[in-house]
């Protein structure tokens, strides 16, 4: 016969569960955003690298181009291109046109008009996942505002260090005429005390040209001590 106390540990374990798997899209978010703070509080900016491949199935084409990134103590960032080659058209203009829309995008007080915040979406809980092995919360995002930099689509956070660990969806307004669909994956891993992105994976159904697809992987991170984020 099982013990009394054995049997209370198994119903506040199962109790414990159940809080867990009912837990608020809102508590989820507000959880997040304080953990995010804790974390940026001690990040002092950082560098990384990213390679950029474009490819277009239909044409033929394809384009690769290697930048090196700064990220400031204020979040914004800076990008050197150390090599870029393929695709003449997208070399010269598409992967120019990135990188000026993400240093805009990045810069202070433009950054909180995309970032995941109540101000800037409203949140529904759909249910829980596994990402990589680790469980997380399956959120989904509705834009308050048909801004350029808002998302339609589902996050999903890390249940225990309550850290973005995919995003899906498309853009809540289109970028352009041009572009008949967008839909994309961004997915995010820990590295030392911090997240950071580590792949997103795009595909853009454009006028003329059909399906483009861009995976972008991001590697070597290094974050900047305090005294290097004074200098």
């Amino acid at each position: 016969m099982m013990h009394y106390p054995l049997i209370a540990v198994l119903v506040l374990m199962a109790d414990g569960e159940s809080a867990r798997a009912t837990r608020s899209a809102d508590d989820v978010i507000a959880k997040m955003l304080a953990r995010d703070a804790e974390r940026q509080a001690t990040l002092h900016g950082y560098t990384a690298m990213r390679r950029y491949v474009i490819e277009v199935p239909n044409h033929h084409k394809r384009a690769e181009m290697v930048v090196r990134m700064t990220a400031l103590a204020d979040n914004s960032k800076e990008f050197e291109v150390v090599s870029a080659s393929g695709w003449d058209s997208a070399r010269k203009h598409v992967f120019p046109r990135l990188l000026e829309a993400e240093t805009e995008a990045a810069r202070p007080g433009v950054r909180d008009r995309s970032r995941i915040i109540p101000e800037n979406y409203s949140f529904e809980m759909v249910g829980t996942d596994s990402v990589r092995n680790r469980r997380a919360y399956i959120i989904a995002i509705e834009p308050r505002t048909q801004n350029k930099y808002l998302t339609r689509g589902r996050i999903w956070v890390d249940a225990e260090e309550f850290a973005i660990l995919r995003i899906e969806g498309q853009p809540a307004k289109n970028p352009s005429f041009w572009f008949k669909s967008v839909h994309f994956a961004h997915d995010y891993d820990k590295s030392g005390a911090f997240w950071f992105p580590v792949l997103d994976h795009s595909v853009t159904d454009v006028r003329v040209l059909g399906a483009s697809e861009m995976t972008i992987e991001y590697f070597d991170y290094k974050p900047n001590d305090a005294s290097e984020a004074k200098k």
